[in-house]
């Protein structure tokens, strides 16, 4: 079954304390929801930066700086679209990029 990167772009940051304890309840429970479909617990990002091909770095992660990921696996990218539609990510106002990976061989042999 093909895995997919959910990537997180962009979300408004909670106010209160009790709007961040909402959003964690969220998240939780929505991961708890894709149940062996995720591969691993969902990873925020810290810090981010974007190397350019001049080898200039950008300190601010760029235009659009990823806020976080996850691999799925899922029978397709609309199934893996269908799962990503139902993340918090969204209702909190950012939006999520959804990719298939492809298993490169290693074998050199």
């Amino acid at each position: 079954m093909p895995t997919y990167l959910l990537a997180y772009h962009g979300t408004r940051i909670p106010k209160t304390d009790a709007e961040n304890a909402e959003l964690m309840t969220a998240w939780l429970d929505w991961m708890d929801s894709l149940g062996a479909a995720l591969e691993a617990n969902n990873n925020p990002i810290v810090a981010s930066r974007t190397i350019w091909s001049d080898g200039a770095v950008s300190h601010d992660g760029g235009a659009n700086p990823v806020m976080g990921l996850s691999f799925v696996t899922a029978d397709n990218i609309d199934a893996a679209i269908r799962m990503a539609k139902t993340c918090p990510q969204l209702g909190a106002g950012g939006s999520i990029e959804v990719a298939q990976l492809f298993k490169v061989n290693r074998d050199r042999s």
